[in-house]
């Protein structure tokens, strides 16, 4: 059971590792986060919550220089916000790409789920025709996600929770990261589907990410709204 100092300990890291956390553009290329640390990051990836817990989503490591390269002309984000470097594709110590789950799988009813309610989840046939039930209800009337599109910026919502999580894991242990959306869809799309064997008719990618040390300390202070201007209270 923690005591007083325990929490106020905890606390005190937690501000610290979101201050010290930064969008880093440009990755020291010599300093390469070690196995164990890296699969802390995706652990906490994959003990993420989600909504209904459908894990609507999978990581794709990308390490090889080769492939990272074919991203290169259409995802100016991991260029370095287009600064003349080689940016987070050619100096992260880990690059990766979170791929969402499609209208195909993520259709109350469909198939996908059935089996991942049986033998992901391990439900009895009773909950799982609850399970059913409720998220159709979920898409179909209380959240009115019913278009392909829709069903996919769902399954992306659920991607920012797993990459904030594992951004956030890494700034505790004082490893540095960013998240990328500045990239073409269509090509990313087309890439994985062309280089890497991703069926864009089940997956689509949601969100880029780098995760290095940093080569350098950012030039300007991390600035926020105030908290009064953030929370309101009722």
């Amino acid at each position: 059971m923690k005591d007083v100092t325990d929490t106020a300990r905890i606390q005190a890291e937690i501000i610290q590792a979101f201050n010290f956390r930064h969008a880093t553009k440009v990755f020291d290329p010599d300093r390469k986060i070690s196995e164990g640390e890296f699969e802390t990051i995706l652990e906490a990836a994959r003990l993420s919550p989600t909504s209904f817990g459908h894990e609507p989503f999978k990581i794709l490591m990308i390490q090889s220089q080769e492939k990272r390269e074919l991203f290169r002309e259409f995802s100016w984000g991991a260029n370095g916000m287009m600064n003349g470097t080689t940016g987070q594709l050619g100096t992260a110590s880990h690059f990766g790409i979170i791929v969402v789950n499609t209208a195909e799988a993520m259709t109350a009813g469909s198939g996908y789920l059935q089996d991942f309610y049986r033998n992901v989840k391990q439900l009895p046939e009773d909950v799982i025709e609850i399970f059913n039930g409720a998220y159709g209800k979920f898409q179909s009337t209380d959240h009115k996600i019913t278009t392909d599109r829709e069903m996919t910026d769902w399954a992306g919502k659920q991607a920012y929770i797993v990459l904030a999580n594992m951004m956030t894991s890494a700034a505790l242990m004082g490893i540095d990261s960013c998240p990328i959306e500045g990239f073409d869809m269509d090509r990313t799309t087309e890439t994985l589907e062309k280089h890497f064997g991703i069926d864009s008719k089940h997956y689509k990618p949601a969100v880029m990410f780098a995760f290095g040390y940093r080569a350098a300390d950012p030039q300007f202070p991390k600035t926020r709204r105030t908290m009064e201007d953030t929370v309101r209270w009722f």
